[in-house]
């Protein structure tokens, strides 16, 4: 365990969704193992209000300006937070959102968990919004900036290990797979006679929508009737959500539901028969996680990070991310009540690996400098 350290937690950019969600596992495993005792801990967030319930655990440092535009983040990261940590002096310094600060600390980290340098985005797929485009072309040089003076890069799945050192030529890095909080139970109350999938995603264009909305229209053609497609998007959340109701709602096969509350989800996880999750892009896939607990079938995509995250699975099809006919076919299984595949996750033992925050802070308060890759 880490003790009589000076530790500093930096997250100026994350205010919402998966990000602020690994902050918060973050600060709320720190509490739970009484690290927090320990060590004087002191966390930058853009808002306090965000992390009232931490007042009495941590020393709290609020930056709002830190997500009002890039130039306020780069002076933070590059020139505020050096002489801030001359101030503080901290032992480790560990940065969760992707860039490496420029400071003075005995120990530094960088949590990278934004797989933008790994889109593959055309020009014609710019109308989907140009931030997505510029990110994918501009985010490796942003990751770049300082990376090497890390004591290690801690990335969520072994692909992006393996791609960062191809893209970085860096060799510490630690794999941390997303905390199991708890174990979801379901009681099933699907229906045999119309079968329910769900593609539970907010609409960007890497999520990949349209492959479903072929997929439902090849089924429909074939006069497959007995069957329903929930997709978490209604068409009000931006431009590539409007093209995709507007391209498929004449499909009677597919429900557009909007955004969901979790206990909303959960239900739908309850009532449906499979998962659909085909993203282009992830560095996780947290619902095929959820999912498996119902231990209905699931059709993912045909990636790394998907075969990854189902790992050890009985039913599960991998599917093409650009073929709509394979998909289709892999739903109608399904329909017919065919077993699907059995999956197995392959071991990788050349990085050091966390189950958890607490296995996390752990490693990074034991090796620090003496952390060497395994190879």
């Amino acid at each position: 365990m880490i003790k009589n350290k000076t530790i500093v937690i930096s997250g100026i950019n994350l205010t919402s969704g998966g990000g602020l969600s690994v902050y918060k596992d973050a600060l709320n495993s720190l509490i739970n193992n009484g690290m927090y005792k320990e060590n004087n801990i002191i966390i930058l967030v853009h808002k306090k209000s965000i992390f009232s319930k931490y007042n009495n655990y941590f020393n709290i440092i609020e930056f709002p300006l830190g997500k009002s535009n890039w130039l306020f983040r780069i002076w933070y990261e590059y020139v505020y937070f050096y002489f801030l940590s001359k101030k503080i002096l901290p032992d480790v310094w560990l940065s969760l959102h992707d860039i490496t600060p420029n400071v003075s600390a005995k120990s530094k980290y960088v949590y990278c968990h934004n797989p933008s340098p790994f889109l593959k985005m055309s020009l014609g797929e710019t109308k989907y919004g140009w931030k997505y485009f510029l990110f994918s072309r501009l985010y490796k040089y942003i990751y770049r900036i300082n990376i090497h003076k890390n004591n290690a890069v801690i990335v969520q799945q072994h692909w992006m290990a393996k791609e960062f050192e191809k893209m970085f030529n860096i060799k510490k890095v630690i794999v941390a797979r997303p905390e199991k909080k708890d174990i979801y139970k379901f009681n099933d109350n699907s229906d045999s006679k119309l079968i329910r999938f769900v593609y539970p995603s907010f609409p960007r264009f890497f999520k990949n929508f349209q492959l479903v909305g072929e997929a439902v229209k090849i089924l429909e053609k074939k006069q497959v009737d007995n069957f329903k497609v929930y997709i978490t998007c209604n068409g009000s959340e931006n431009g590539y959500a409007r093209e995709i109701v507007r391209k498929y709602s004449d499909l009677s096969s597919l429900h557009f539901c909007g955004k969901l509350s979790r206990d909303k989800l959960f239900e739908l996880y309850k009532k449906s028969n499979c998962l659909i999750f085909v993203s282009k892009l992830e560095t996780w896939g947290m619902p095929i996680t959820e999912f498996k607990s119902t231990q209905k079938p699931e059709i993912l995509a045909d990636l790394p990070y998907a075969h990854e995250t189902i790992g050890d699975y009985n039913s599960v099809d991998f599917v093409n991310v650009d073929n709509a006919e394979e998909l289709a076919d892999s739903m109608l299984k399904v329909i017919k009540k065919r077993k699907l595949n059995i999956s197995y996750s392959v071991t990788n033992s050349d990085y050091l690996n966390a189950s958890n925050w607490e296995e996390l802070f752990n490693l990074i308060g034991d090796f620090g400098d003496n952390y060497e890759h395994k190879n």
